[in-house]
Formats: C-alpha cells, sequence, structure tokens
C-alpha cells in the first residue's frame, strides 16, 4: 500500500506552470508594472519554441511559454521585459529609424529604412539596460553595459550604433525569445495614429502617468511628505468648474458629483475615457487621456446628463448596454447644437440623422439591428456603457430627498434659471424631457383608460317607471324608479383584439394584457370583444364577453409571429363593424410590415422590444 502522508511528486511542468503564475503576481504586486498588467493578456502560445520563455505584440498581448522553466523573479524579469516594448512605443512608426545616413565629413548618404530585427534587437538593449537602472527582480539578460558605450541612452541611438559596426553576425542575447529571434511580434507592420482625430498610445500614456506617479510617490516618502491630489489642476477638474461657475442648467450637477480621478480605478473597472455611478454621486476620468479643457466640457456634460435625465433608471428591462447607446446618441446631439465645449475623436456616439428622435426611439430603431450597434465605443471603452452602477449606497446630504429626485431638482432649477437669465440655447427636444421628468408619468393603464375613454364614453344612465323596483313589493303605494342604460345597438360598442400568442410572448405577458382589457371593457359598458389569437396562422376566438376574456378563454397558437393574417381575418369579418378600434397586444417582434385600415392601438411589455416600423397609433407599455 501506498503511504498516503507520501507527497506526489510534482511533474515538471506544472513546477513550471507555479513558476509562472507566480511571476505574474510578483508584476501585478509591483508599484510601476502592477497597473500596467491589467491591460496585458497572457496567452500560452504553442509557436514559441525551445529556448523562448515570452513575446509580446502591438495589442499588449504577451504570449508565454509553459514549457520552460524560470523561477518567479526570472519569469517577473522577461514579462517586465515584454511589457516595456509597447509602453516605450517600440511598435509606433513615429519612434522607428528611418532616416538619412551622414558622413563625418556631412556627406549625406542614402535615405535608410528599418531594418525590423535590428530595431528589436536595440529596442531590447534598451529595455535591458532600463530593468538594470531601477534593478527590478532577476534579470535573465547581462547588463549591456558590459558591451555597448554608455552614451546609449536612447533607442534610435543604439540602433544607428548597431547599423555602423556590422551587427550582421552578432546575436541578439538580450531578448525573451530564443537566442537570434524577434521577442516584438509584428514589427515588419508598424502602428500609426492620425494626430489629427487626437489618436495616440494609450498604454504609453498610461505607462508614463504610472512612472512619474512612482517617481513622486518614492521622492515625497523620502522626503516624509504627501502626494499631493494629481486631479488638483488637472483639465478635467477645470472643466468640472466652470459649470459651476457659468453654466447653470449643468452647474447643480457639476457641484454634486465628485470627480474622481483614479487610474487604477479606471483599469480595474475597464473606464477608457469616463462613467458615471449616480449612486455613489461619483464621475470616473480616466487621468492618462490627452483631451483639452474643451473636449473634457463636451465629456462631462454628456455624463452630467446621463444623471439628471434619470436614464439608469429609465432602462426599464431594456438592455442596458444598448439603451446606453441610445442615450449617448441622444445627448451627444444635443450637445452637438448646444456647442458645449468640443467634440472628441475617441468615444462618441454622433449620427446626425437621430436628431430630434428621443431616446426610447433611437433604442427601438437600435434593436432592430443588433449586429451593427452591439460593439460601439461608449466613452467608457468597446461595448461597455458608461452608466455603472455600485452596490454601495451613499448618503446623500440632500435631506429627505433620494439621489434621483435631486439631480431631478437640480436639472429643473438650472433649466429655469438659463431661461431666465437667457443663458444660452438649449434644444427643444431637451426641454422637454427635462419639463417631463419634473411631472408625474402616467401609469400604462390609465393612458389604456384614455383610450377606451374616447371610443366608448360611459353609458348615462336615466330613471324610468316602466319596470317596478323589487323594493316596491314592502310599500305598492310608494312608486320608485330604476336607473337604466339608453338602448343601444351592441355592434357600435365592440373593439377587436389580436393577440400575438407566438412562443417569445410569455403566458404572464398575455394574462396581463387580456385582464386589463377585460376591467376597462366592464368597467366602459362593452358588452363583447371580437378575439383573435395569432401567430403563424390566425385562430379566431370570436366575440367574447369581458368575463370570458379575463380568464376563461384557451390561448391557441404559440408558433411564429406573422400579425397580418390575424388583422386582415378582423376587418374583413363581415360582423365585425366597419368603424370598430381594434387593439393588438404583442411583444413587437413582428414583421416589418403590417397594414391596418381601422383605428388601432398597439399594447408592447415595457422594457422590451419597440415596433420594428413607426406607427402613428398611440402604443401602450404594460408592466407585469
Amino acid at each position: 500500500m501506498s503511504d498516503p502522508k507520501k507527497k506526489k511528486k510534482r511533474s515538471q511542468k506544472e513546477i513550471n506552470l507555479e513558476n509562472l503564475e507566480a511571476g505574474i503576481r510578483i508584476i501585478r504586486d509591483h508599484t510601476l508594472f502592477g497597473t500596467l498588467s491589467y491591460r496585458i493578456q497572457y496567452i500560452k502560445s504553442p509557436f514559441l519554441g525551445k529556448g523562448s520563455y515570452c513575446c509580446v505584440d502591438s495589442q499588449e498581448r504577451i504570449y508565454v511559454n509553459e514549457k520552460e522553466y524560470l523561477p518567479p523573479r526570472g519569469w517577473a524579469y522577461a514579462i517586465a521585459h515584454c511589457i516595456l516594448h509597447p509602453a516605450f512605443g517600440h511598435f509606433d512608426a513615429e519612434h522607428m529609424p528611418g532616416f538619412d545616413m551622414i558622413q563625418p565629413d556631412g556627406t549625406k548618404i542614402r535615405k535608410v529604412e528599418c531594418i525590423p530585427e535590428l530595431w528589436n534587437m536595440a529596442c531590447d538593449i534598451y529595455v535591458t539596460k532600463f530593468l538594470y537602472d531601477i534593478k527590478f527582480s532577476s534579470p535573465i539578460h547581462a547588463n549591456p553595459l558590459a558591451h555597448f558605450p554608455s552614451g546609449l541612452n536612447e533607442e534610435i541611438k543604439i540602433y544607428q550604433y548597431l547599423l555602423e559596426n556590422d551587427p550582421v553576425s552578432r546575436k541578439n542575447i538580450y531578448s525573451t525569445a530564443s537566442l537570434g529571434k524577434m521577442d516584438m511580434v509584428g514589427l515588419e507592420r508598424p502602428v500609426t495614429y492620425d494626430k489629427s482625430k487626437n489618436e495616440y498610445n494609450g498604454f504609453a500614456a498610461a505607462f508614463a502617468y504610472e512612472l512619474a506617479r512612482s517617481v513622486s510617490k518614492a521622492v515625497s516618502s523620502a522626503g516624509g511628505h504627501t502626494i499631493l491630489d494629481p486631479g488638483a489642476s488637472t483639465h478635467a477638474m477645470t472643466a468640472a468648474k466652470w459649470f459651476v461657475d457659468h453654466y447653470p442648467l449643468l452647474g447643480g450637477l457639476a457641484a454634486h458629483f465628485k470627480i474622481m480621478e483614479d487610474y487604477r480605478y479606471c483599469q480595474r473597472n475597464e473606464i477608457q475615457i469616463a462613467a458615471i455611478d449616480v449612486s455613489m454621486g461619483e464621475l470616473y476620468v480616466n487621468p492618462t487621456m490627452h483631451f483639452s479643457t474643451e473636449e473634457w466640457k463636451f465629456i462631462l456634460a454628456h455624463e452630467y446628463l446621463h444623471a439628471g435625465l434619470q436614464h439608469h433608471s429609465r432602462c426599464q428591462g431594456r438592455d442596458p448596454y444598448l439603451w446606453n447607446v441610445a442615450c449617448d446618441f441622444v445627448i451627444n446631439g444635443w450637445l452637438h447644437d448646444m456647442q458645449i465645449g468640443s467634440m472628441p475623436a475617441d468615444g462618441l456616439l454622433y449620427d446626425e440623422s437621430l436628431n430630434g428622435l428621443s431616446a426610447e426611439t433611437v433604442y427601438d430603431m437600435i434593436v432592430r439591428d443588433m449586429k451593427k450597434y452591439t460593439k460601439l465605443n461608449t466613452f467608457r471603452g468597446y461595448g461597455k456603457g458608461d452608466m455603472i452602477g455600485s452596490r454601495r449606497a451613499k448618503s446623500s446630504n440632500t435631506s429627505s430627498m433620494d439621489l434621483d429626485e435631486f439631480c431631478r431638482s437640480v436639472l429643473q432649477q438650472g433649466l429655469t434659471y438659463q431661461e431666465e437669465h437667457n443663458r444660452g440655447f438649449i434644444p427643444a427636444g431637451l426641454i422637454e424631457e427635462i419639463r417631463a421628468l419634473s411631472m408625474p408619468s402616467i401609469p400604462w393603464d390609465v393612458e389604456l383608460a384614455n383610450w377606451f375613454q374616447v371610443y366608448f364614453v360611459p353609458l348615462e344612465k336615466y330613471r324610468t317607471y316602466a319596470r317596478p323596483s323589487r323594493r316596491q313589493a314592502s310599500t305598492p303605494a310608494i312608486p320608485r324608479p330604476r336607473y337604466q342604460t339608453h338602448d343601444i345597438p351592441t355592434d357600435s360598442r365592440t373593439f377587436g383584439v389580436v393577440v400575438d400568442t407566438s412562443g417569445s410572448m410569455s403566458t404572464k405577458q398575455i394574462g396581463m394584457a387580456l385582464g386589463s382589457i377585460a376591467s376597462y371593457s366592464a368597467a366602459h359598458d362593452v358588452p363583447f370583444a371580437r378575439v383573435v389569437f395569432c401567430d403563424a396562422a390566425a385562430y379566431d376566438a370570436g366575440y367574447l364577453s369581458p368575463e370570458d376574456i379575463a380568464g376563461r378563454i384557451q390561448v391557441k397558437g404559440r408558433g411564429g409571429t406573422i400579425l397580418q393574417p390575424g388583422i386582415s381575418l378582423l376587418e374583413n369579418a363581415p360582423d365585425f363593424p366597419k368603424d370598430g378600434p381594434i387593439l393588438i397586444i404583442t411583444d413587437g417582434q413582428i414583421e416589418n410590415k403590417v397594414t391596418i385600415t381601422h383605428e388601432h392601438a398597439w399594447l408592447l411589455p415595457k422594457g422590451g422590444y419597440g415596433l420594428p416600423f413607426r406607427s402613428k397609433a398611440p402604443v401602450f407599455r404594460f408592466t407585469e
């Protein structure tokens, strides 16, 4: 029998993997590399051959060879080496050599194109020297100062030195790949940035920020001082102060929300530019983004409007990201018209054709073309919404008002002040939304009742002695009247109901809608309704009383969704009034075109899909 206390011998593969994971932990705990490592993707790569530890590409992806052995501190050194290549911009075309060679006498020789292998070697030497200078971990390479002059303190100078000293026979001994191999993947296709569109190397900017922060922390610690708030005089803080001092519409919101310029938080929560958390009263901005004060005004105004217009709570069951995209299109259109700040090139969703539409309307358009809108770049980043929520709740200084009510209140007050003092143009759509938020919303069932009221006015009762009251039996000498309604033909007080019974409609949704219809039918003296169930085919349930509609009918169908056959059946029925209104219950996942000649209205679940076409008829959203 084997001894249970005897430890199982680990394989070399297991040891290598443990050392690799330990090396990654060292990187993540390091002051300089820790934050950068959260942007890095670690990929186990089968294409790395024997003797290769790791390599990196321009997308900050590090390919590691778990088959190779290195101690944890050796892995930390190799990974840091790879991180520094994109951090120093070694993949950027603007940093790579392409220059005219000059002889000592000043004679100009031919223009030299960059040799990828030689540039990789120059960058490896520079990175190795940097890691020796900061005394990071356990080097796996020799110090370059033992083989190269000390004055080679730039990559371009190292490259020129290597070029002039005929390095053809020299192997690159400073690579983290195998001897003589490149550890920068895709270097033959350098990255270019269009500065006119504010494009730049965000990873390099993040590294510069962390390097400056680390040096400041070290110097301050050595001198016994504390680091000042890095956001005290930034462009974002200046922009926020401008709203408080000069723009009443958003000044109250700007005063309430705290600007958080925490790069580490932005990295952990994948915030590329900015995001807002209404529940915490915090607006997060990425301090490594190179935006001007005018561009930050636009970005902050965008986030303030998200909060003030209650976009986070108006989602109402919709897809959060797509709802965020719809709100972004609407807000950016308003800010463009208001000329607040300057539109940034990054994270901007703007479409002139959507001007004048509400966020709900834009959302209904988006859900009809999901593939096009699934991965757009918001101010938070690709495929992410910039309205974020926190599990913690922040205590508010707004007495008994909650945060949502406070945001509504200050936005309404700002609008009033702005209009009274003529402080700038505000689009009509934005004014309507702000005023609508200050008014209590009308419940969907009240809206449906009003629709019934238009077509079916409650019958007026009158007193008659035509038939004796039952109470008269006890006092036959005293005549008493009874109340009754005027005799009106039944077919003049009826309406049609087309129910989408496809598989996408839940039984609860259908029951909620039918129950409301039944209650309002009874309240408005509607004796019967013509009900048609519809999925791939139409099923005529005939005329039903409110009691039968309320729950004693059997739903038929549950197949696909085509409403036109059911509507046509109802409109062409000889016993259905030519002017009878039709109420259509569906979830919106129907055909792209429906022809209806009768007066009609739509009843859809709140927060679900919209209609795949524009309709002039009323659309009611019911809640389950």
